[in-house]
């Protein structure tokens, strides 16, 4: 029996005599139709190598180890290092690594424990979380493939939202800078023990071997995207104007006016490409930044 299965993850629980962690953000993932559709996401094949962020007691750890030339799995409760070690003694494709992911480099990490320079990544993140281990992966330019990841449902929704809706902030462009986002497949709170409050989906992230816009100076174009979104009911040109730029209000209208913004308009309806004229036309000149 799958260990993604409420029978058998509740044999293990009692047998290592564990309780999820709430300070941690344990919620144990108890559908194998969700774990088959994590590995069908980023189509692992038997040559590739995976990461795998927070193990919990292996449910999507087992789908992978199966499919997978190697994991490395980094577990941050030391609790369970044992446990997954008793669990996967059989399999000789697992690296087990207590770790605190958001400590680790990442890239050489994995080329220590496998030699690999190019690798896959898939988890079930703590909701708690989620934006610091995303920003995490994807500012650092890991080389990453492609990634699989469990989030709470409203967190895909805005990670995959478009410009105009009201899910569309500045996780969405920043996102959608370093990847091409998807939600693959909905899941239900009931796919868990214990049972979340909130439902949750399973996103994919194919990352850009070059983002997809021209931003100049992606330090600027990350400030004008963060001041952007700081008043949501705001226009753009009173959020830019009080944003820490070296520009008068007056400064600003023209140079909305020369990217051909309209400087009434409000940040959730800025495409990539449009915050990156803006951070460009700032970028010619790193006088007007303030910084």
């Amino acid at each position: 029996m799958k260990i993604a299965t409420p029978a058998r993850t509740r044999a293990i629980l009692n047998q290592y005599q564990l309780r999820a962690k709430k300070k941690l953000g344990q919620n144990f993932l108890i559908s194998e139709r969700v774990t088959s559709a994590i590995v069908r996401a980023i189509d692992l094949q038997p040559d590739d190598v995976v990461v795998e962020i927070g193990p919990g007691i292996g449910s999507l750890t087992e789908e992978l180890l199966q499919k997978a030339g190697q994991v490395v799995a980094i577990e941050l409760d030391r609790e369970l290092i044992p446990v997954l070690q008793d669990l996967f003694r059989d399999y000789s494709n697992l690296k087990l690594v207590n770790q605190d992911v958001l400590k680790v480099n990442l890239d050489q990490l994995v080329q220590e424990q496998t030699g690999a320079t190019r690798y896959k990544l898939a988890a079930n993140l703590p909701y708690y979380i989620t934006t610091p281990i995303l920003m995490h992966l994807l500012e650092n330019r890991y080389r990453i493939s492609e990634m699989a990841l469990m989030v709470q449902k409203e967190v895909a929704e805005r990670i995959c939202a478009q410009p105009g809706g009201k899910e569309y902030g500045a996780i969405t462009v920043a996102v959608q800078y370093y990847c091409q986002a998807r939600i693959f497949v909905q899941v239900p709170a009931t796919s868990f023990i214990p049972t979340p409050e909130v439902e949750s989906a399973v996103i994919h992230l194919k990352k850009h071997n070059q983002p997809p816009v021209d931003p100049g100076d992606e330090k600027i174009f990350f400030r004008v995207v963060k001041a952007a979104f700081a008043q949501r009911r705001k226009t753009l040109l009173n959020t830019l104007s009080k944003a820490g730029f070296n520009l008068t209000r007056e400064e600003w209208l023209q140079l909305l006016e020369s990217c051909q913004i309209e400087p009434g308009r409000r940040g959730e309806t800025l495409s990539l490409e449009e915050f990156a004229r803006i951070s460009r036309e700032l970028s010619v000149n790193p006088a007007l930044t303030g910084a």
